[in-house]
């Protein structure tokens, strides 16, 4: 087919995918980013989000979705590159995990003494949000049967 693209998702620790899809909605830091064939040459830093990956018909169609929390993308000549600091596959998080990571966030504080506040509080922010994402991931997984 002439419209794919070759997407490699990998991790420091290992390559989680190489295969070619039709679409991929990626997490940039600022929002979301399309890239599919014909795709101008981009490079960007990743946030936390959902990366969804949809795969032609031919490949047993259908999407597959991703936790990502931090890293970067490269896209050029109809590949997409992403180097990911964590992914994690939606059908592998487990929602009493995830929950429980999630309480432990929302549980701690910021301690007054604590050096640097504002890092404090910009650390706990992302860690309750990549939490809370991975509750929802779980859940959605579950309901379509991934």
């Amino acid at each position: 087919m002439a419209n794919l693209i070759t997407c490699r998702l990998v991790t420091p620790s290992e390559e989680l995918l190489n295969e070619e899809v039709l679409y991929a909605s990626v997490p940039q830091h600022d929002g979301l980013v399309g890239c599919q064939h014909g795709t101008s040459p981009l490079v960007a830093q990743l946030g936390i989000g959902k990366l969804r990956l949809d795969f032609p018909s031919d490949a047993g169609g259908g999407s597959r979705e991703y936790f990502i929390d931090g890293g970067f993308i490269k896209m050029a000549d109809n590949e997409l590159i992403i180097l990911a600091e964590r992914a994690i596959a939606a059908e592998e998080i487990i929602e009493s995990e995830a929950r429980a990571e999630l309480a432990e966030a929302n549980a701690r504080v910021i301690p007054d003494d604590a050096s640097n506040k504002m890092e404090a509080v910009a650390k706990l922010s992302r860690e309750r949000q990549a939490a809370a994402l991975k509750v929802s991931m779980a859940k959605t997984s579950k309901v379509v049967g991934i």
